[in-house]
């Protein structure tokens, strides 16, 4: 579904909208003149996006709600579900895009392993299952976006809880959109953004300034909301440091590993270490 298409009544919820991708997000929302609620935490955090998604929109701050939500906890998701209705009627647009990166290794706390899944996993399992039926049942076009990462597609070392979060969220959306495509008289779409290296709080790590190799939460919602009119679902994104030619050699080593037998994550084995560099070469 394109957003140009969707009814200007339309509503959108944004999970994570008090920073970042979803704030931005937020914000072209309600420039399209949508209604918009996002969830996230912190009250003060809230309060000033809301007056950033009002000052946006046509109708000011008449069409903009917040809710303090955690979405790993699915009664919260109901509360803010229920919120929306009351207040607007439905929900058009659901963008699932809360997530935390707290750091984690293999034989590191459980606590950050929990606290990564639950959010970044359950967070976007708990919004689609609580929004999407209502959303079916109601029989108007509207979409839904799952935040992904490329962390859940080539899986780096590094940090294994985010990646084995994210490849869920990746399976768990290529499903979603199985299933909305067979559901009769659905007019629903699901689709998964994949952001590049984008400065954020989530990526700052403190820094004030943005690196060259970075882009903006907008640049990133305006290639989103490009590629959602071409209707794509893997909404893969670039980056100031990285072109798509260079993630399609990346994702397509990676999916090698199991082809060809290699060692898991060859890329960065010191043997496959010249294989990959020439690999990536070949491809101009």
């Amino acid at each position: 579904m394109k957003p140009s298409a969707l009814p200007p009544d339309s509503v959108a919820v944004v999970t994570g909208g008090a920073s970042g991708i979803g704030l931005a997000a937020a914000r072209r929302f309600a420039q399209m003149g949508f209604s918009v609620c996002i969830a996230d935490l912190g009250a003060d955090r809230l309060g000033s996006a809301a007056e950033q998604i009002a000052a946006a929109s046509p109708h000011g701050a008449d069409r903009i709600m917040t809710s303090e939500t955690d979405v790993s906890r699915v009664e919260e998701l109901q509360r803010l579900e229920a919120a929306v209705c009351a207040r607007f009627g439905s929900t058009d647009i659901l963008m699932n895009n809360a997530g935390i990166q707290p750091g984690s290794g293999i034989f590191g706390p459980a606590e950050n392993w929990r606290q990564v899944l639950n959010v970044n996993l359950w967070g976007i399992i708990n919004g689609t299952q609580v929004f999407v039926p209502g959303m079916i049942a109601r029989g108007r076009p509207g979409l839904i976006v799952n935040t992904g990462s490329k962390q859940g597609i080539t899986t780096p070392p590094g940090d294994p809880a985010y990646n084995v979060a994210k490849a869920g969220v990746k399976v768990f959306t290529e499903a979603l959109q199985h299933e909305l495509r067979n559901t009769p008289d659905c007019r629903l779409s699901a689709h998964l953004l994949v952001p590049g290296y984008v400065f954020t709080g989530l990526t700052a790590h403190g820094a004030s300034e943005k690196p060259a190799a970075a882009w903006t939460p907008e640049q990133t919602v305006d290639f989103m909301m490009d590629r959602l009119e071409e209707e794509d679902f893997y909404i893969l994104c670039p980056d100031n440091d990285v072109p798509r030619a260079l993630d399609e050699r990346r994702i397509a080593w990676a999916a090698g590993d199991i082809i060809e037998n290699r060692p898991p994550l060859s890329r960065w084995h010191p043997d496959w270490k010249e294989a990959f560099a020439a690999f990536v070469k070949a491809a101009g």
